[in-house]
Order: C-alpha cells, then sequence, then structure tokens
C-alpha cells in the first residue's frame, strides 16, 4: 500500500483540495497529523465531505490546537508540547493520504518540522500555487526534498502558467501529476472529476 505525503510551498495553495482528490482516486484513508486553527471545520472535516467513495476512513489527528497559526507557536499558547514520538501513522491496510501544514520547514517545536514525520517510504506530493515568488518555493522545496532522497512528484494548482510550470519541471526532473484549475466550487462532483483524472498518473508513483 502507498502512503502519499501532501506538502505545499506555502500556505493556501490547495493542499486539502488535493489531498481530497488523491483520497478520492486512490480509495485512500486520510490523516492530517497536525491540525492548527479551524477546530470546528478540521481539514478532516473537509475532506470527509468531500469523498464519494465508501472506503476511504478519516484518521484523528494526533494534535489538534485552537490558533491559526505555526504549530509550534500554536501549541506554546496552549501549553503543549508537540513530541514528535507522538504523531504515530494510522494502521490500515489501505493506501494513506498524509497532509501536511503550510510547507516541510514548518516547525513543530524547537527542534522538530514537518519533515521529520516523512517518512522514506513515503511517496511526496508538492502542492504548487502560481504567485510571484512561487518558482522560487517550489525549486527549494522540492530540491530540499530530493536532497533528503524522496520521491517527489509535483501537483499544480490554479490556472495555466506554463512558463512557470516549465522551469520548474526543467530544474527539477520530476514528475507532474497534473494541474488542479481554478473552479466555482469544489464539491463531491468536481473532486471525482479530478480524481478520475489523475488516478492512473497515481498508480505509476
Amino acid at each position: 500500500m502507498t502512503q502519499f505525503f501532501v506538502t505545499g510551498i506555502s500556505t493556501e495553495v490547495g493542499k486539502t483540495i488535493a489531498s481530497a482528490i488523491i483520497a478520492e482516486a486512490m480509495e485512500a484513508d486520510y490523516w492530517k497529523p497536525v491540525q492548527a486553527g479551524e477546530l470546528d471545520h478540521t481539514d478532516s472535516d473537509k475532506v470527509k465531505a468531500l469523498l464519494s467513495n465508501t472506503k476511504s476512513k478519516i484518521h484523528d489527528s494526533s494534535y489538534e490546537l485552537k490558533d491559526p497559526m505555526s504549530p509550534h507557536a500554536a501549541a506554546e499558547n496552549e501549553g503543549v508540547y508537540i513530541d514528535r514520538e507522538h504523531i504515530k501513522e494510522p494502521q490500515t491496510n489501505n493506501h494513506l493520504v498524509i497532509e501536511g501544514c503550510g510547507g516541510i520547514l514548518v516547525p513543530f517545536n524547537d527542534s522538530d518540522t514537518v519533515l521529520d514525520i516523512i517518512m522514506p517510504t513515503h511517496k511526496v506530493v508538492v502542492v504548487s500555487r502560481h504567485y510571484l515568488g512561487s518558482i522560487n518555493h517550489s525549486l527549494l522545496t522540492i530540491n530540499w526534498l530530493m536532497q533528503k532522497g524522496y520521491d517527489v512528484s509535483v501537483l499544480f494548482s490554479g490556472n495555466a502558467n506554463p512558463q512557470t510550470e516549465n522551469i520548474i519541471l526543467h530544474k527539477t526532473g520530476v514528475s507532474m501529476i497534473g494541474r488542479i484549475e481554478e473552479e466555482d466550487t469544489f464539491d463531491k462532483a468536481v473532486i471525482k472529476k479530478y480524481a478520475d483524472k489523475f488516478k492512473p498518473i497515481l498508480e505509476t508513483l
């Protein structure tokens, strides 16, 4: 079974939508290790509402923090210490989609970051969204992961920007899963559309 770790080049780039699409395509389980903010409507809740299949299971987060900010700061505000050893990947006989928070170097505490919970066996999917500076952020993220030995692919989010996409793909050599276009809304039907489109590629990763 495959474990997909979905990360982004920054915040608000579309990781949760990408995670829902991958989970739907593979009928995979979903797990958000650390949730910061929006506890009344978490990323786990959002993904659950977007899935059509009945096989996927949503696993509980290891940490749920009230403040929508960097996990290390949110934890400090609540008098909580995020212990990497307590972030346990759920046991499942199914594929698993793991959604990180922010980018790969977002801190959990003074020493550990998101990168420290990405396992060597994980297929890392980097969500890249076009904005001024996104090329730099994409290259830094992808190259850092590749230097660490991870199997990396990229999923673009937003309207097409061939100049940006081509230079990122050329300079990294990673495979492109596809692009999630700007949509008026993301509902079950839209998620299923992308899931069907990306499934053949995801199965080859």
